[in-house]
């Protein structure tokens, strides 16, 4: 039976249906970057692909009727390591060292600080003016890994730049404050921060492990919303900022199962975003009761998982929906699939046309709550 509980549509980021932001990486492009690797064809060539097939991409977005469109994270590898690699003082480093071969089959890469860190011109720009242009009329939302990611990854890899921490938390807020000047200043008015950290810090055997290296989780959940808040300090009042909590999505995997309540008061009461899009597509996120901790933010549930085809049901969609609902305002809520498609230019475990299919099903639903 559908739900009687109706909300009104939105105009404004996030909207009532909405997108992560990566896509399934498409055959010409994967050959493309083949072919890159090998050095058979030239960084000029390689961009003019990922043009062609980020344009392609966003007139299929558009003509689904998404109200922002991405790029997919077509010029991307990782979905983070890009970002941080072009922060200037940062370096890819291997972790293949020591690891066995079932370890190995995720590719082992990270970054470590080797200078003083600056967001400097950083490649990713120019990325979201390109895309811009090609989105035309249509918003052009850009996501990146959060500054809380970037202390975490950068605390097990270590550094001999930074003497102490609040030294490296100035100058990471530093990076976040000006990165969000320059993409604001390209065009950019949705940015989404896409960050892992919180899905670890609601793993009770993350937290364990935590604990076990002398770090408190329930401290660290505290220095890492300060550490965002400060980060998005003086952001224009005409850009919106969303934060992604991910358990991870390596081809369709995960590290991090448990529900939000270990982190909710802190995030939720604390975080001075402007949305929170949530995994909520199976048991590992738990129930919506952490949610009572939410204000006035936008809370985008991610309902339709991106690991693996086949179809939700739309009847047990909207009846999540309207059980949220009973903590959070219906027209605080929003719907999209719980992760991107291709967190890694690998991608997820499904095909393209499922990968659309569940973008439809969102559509379809979020059209029949939201009137």
């Amino acid at each position: 039976m559908i739900s009687p509980v109706h909300g009104s549509k939105r105009n404004t980021p996030p909207f009532r249906y909405d997108i992560v932001g990566s896509f399934l990486r498409t055959e010409a492009l994967k050959t493309a970057r083949s072919l890159h690797l090998q050095g058979e064809i030239t960084d000029g060539q390689l961009h003019e692909i990922e043009n062609t097939e980020i344009y392609k991409l966003l007139q299929q977005e558009k003509a689904l009727g998404l109200k922002a469109v991405t790029d997919g994270e077509f010029r991307r590898s990782w979905w983070h390591l890009d970002f941080f690699l072009g922060i200037t003082g940062t370096q890819k480093i291997s972790l293949d060292q020591g690891r066995s071969a079932k370890e190995a089959v995720q590719r082992a890469e990270s970054f470590r600080i080797v200078g003083n860190i600056a967001f400097g011109d950083h490649p990713m720009v120019g990325q979201f003016i390109e895309l811009q242009q090609m989105a035309g009329d249509t918003l052009a939302k850009m996501t990146i890994p959060s500054p809380a990611l970037f202390h975490f990854v950068e605390n097990y890899n270590g550094n001999e730049i930074y003497p102490d921490r609040e030294t490296l938390f100035r100058d990471i807020i530093q990076v976040y404050q000006d990165a969000i000047r320059a993409f604001y200043a390209a065009g950019c008015r949705y940015l989404q921060l896409d960050d892992t950290t919180w899905g670890t810090l609601c793993s009770g055997r993350h937290r364990a492990h935590l604990r076990s290296r002398g770090i408190d989780p329930d401290q660290l959940a505290q220095d890492y919303v300060r550490l965002i808040n400060e980060s998005i300090a003086g952001r224009p009042a005409d850009m919106t900022i969303a934060l992604h909590v991910c358990r991870g999505n390596f081809r369709s995997t995960w590290f991090a199962a448990g529900g939000y309540e270990p982190v909710a008061e802190v995030l939720f009461s604390q975080a001075e975003v402007d949305a929170f899009f949530l995994e909520y597509d199976n048991e590992r996120s738990g129930d919506f009761a952490p949610l009572r901790f939410i204000r006035d933010q936008q809370v985008v549930l991610g309902l339709v998982t991106t690991k693996h085809g086949g179809l939700e049901s739309k009847e047990q969609i909207i009846a999540r929906i309207e059980e949220a609902a009973q903590i959070v305002p219906i027209d605080q809520l929003c719907l999209s699939a719980q992760c991107g498609f291709a967190s890694t230019e690998e991608g997820n475990m499904l095909t393209e046309e499922e990968q659309w299919d569940k973008l439809r099903l969102i559509i379809e639903t979020a059209n029949e709550v939201w009137v």
